[in-house]
């Protein structure tokens, strides 16, 4: 029993590793802040909508400030993905492998993000294809740290059917 609860004890937290593995602090809002991201990985959070969600009395609870820097440099090191919607207004979510080269759907709704390689079939592979092609010819250029992010925007299916009719 007691080799197990060692072994048990021994395994690295997923976040931790995470922290680490960027170079960051394994800090307690920086765990609260990639948990809760990486818990809601297909929506895209404002820093007032991340407030709001981790807000908490005590020692837990974190200031705008502390909030905005900590998702700037979970951002600045890929953990986090920064899209500016529509409206200008910036939204944050867990960074989704889907990013790097496959096309997305983003709604601006529900603000859900999904990838669209099922949707698109074969044409999928063509576009990441070509997206891969312009990473690499950037590379030869002497561009660095480069991702390569295709949104289409748009309110999806589950928000349109339940949308409320509009007189035409």
């Amino acid at each position: 029993m007691a080799s197990f609860q060692a072994s048990e004890s021994a395994r690295p937290d997923p976040i931790d590793a995470l922290l680490a593995a960027h170079g960051l602090r394994r800090t307690a809002a920086a765990r609260r802040v990639l948990g809760w991201l990486l818990a809601h990985p297909d929506t895209s959070y404002t820093h007032a909508q991340l407030q709001a969600a981790l807000s908490g009395e005590g020692p837990s609870a974190l200031d705008r400030v502390t909030l905005y820097r900590l998702i700037d440099r979970l951002t600045q090191v890929g953990l986090l993905l920064c899209r500016v919607d529509a409206s200008r207004v910036r939204r944050y979510q867990a960074m989704p492998a889907s990013v790097h080269a496959m096309p997305h759907f983003q709604c601006q709704s529900c603000h859900r993000d999904s990838p669209l390689e099922g949707a698109l079939k074969g044409n999928a592979l063509d576009l990441e294809r070509a997206a891969q092609t312009a990473i690499e010819a950037l590379k030869a250029l002497g561009y660095q740290g480069m991702s390569l992010d295709f949104a289409v925007r748009g309110v999806c299916a589950d928000c349109a059917a339940s949308a409320p009719e509009t007189a035409t």
